[in-house]
């Protein structure tokens, strides 16, 4: 089974399963305001640092598998500064931010696969990002201890 449209809205997914949550979440410390700002800008920043991590993959690639200019390092080196960089603005512990980046990245991937590569995603790409957006979820936004 193929998607028809346009790709599922993940901020829409993201807000029901952050909507699931019973007990009282405090935003993260990145960010001030509502629940919703907190997770809003935590998504949005996850968002950047995939695209600049898929960059800095993407351009190489080119490089070695389309016979693309060897000059496509030099942004691909640049864009994978960017990614590393971008990680370190959350405020919580390194290994968490990167546990639950991998839930966006997997999103963000399969929407570069489509705009990018022309491959449209199956309705199984979808149920997969959406639960690896639930894991992200649970993850990022858990009770404070």
């Amino acid at each position: 089974m193929r998607l028809v449209g346009k790709p599922t809205n993940l901020m829409s997914a993201l807000r029901a399963v952050y909507q699931l949550n019973v007990v009282s979440i405090s935003p993260p410390s990145l960010c001030t305001g509502s629940h919703t700002d907190a997770m809003e800008k935590t998504f949005f920043l996850f968002i950047a640092t995939a695209l600049a991590e898929i960059v800095g993959c993407y351009l190489p690639w080119l490089w070695l598998r389309q016979g693309k200019s060897a000059w496509l390092l030099l942004p691909a080196a640049l864009s994978l500064g960017l990614f590393a960089w971008l990680l370190t603005l959350h405020a919580t512990a390194a290994g968490r931010v990167y546990a639950a980046y991998g839930g966006v990245y997997i999103g963000v991937a399969l929407a570069w696969l489509w705009a990018v590569d022309g491959v449209r995603p199956t309705a199984w790409d979808v149920a997969g990002v959406l639960v690896a957006l639930a894991g992200m979820g649970i993850i990022m936004f858990q009770p404070e201890r």
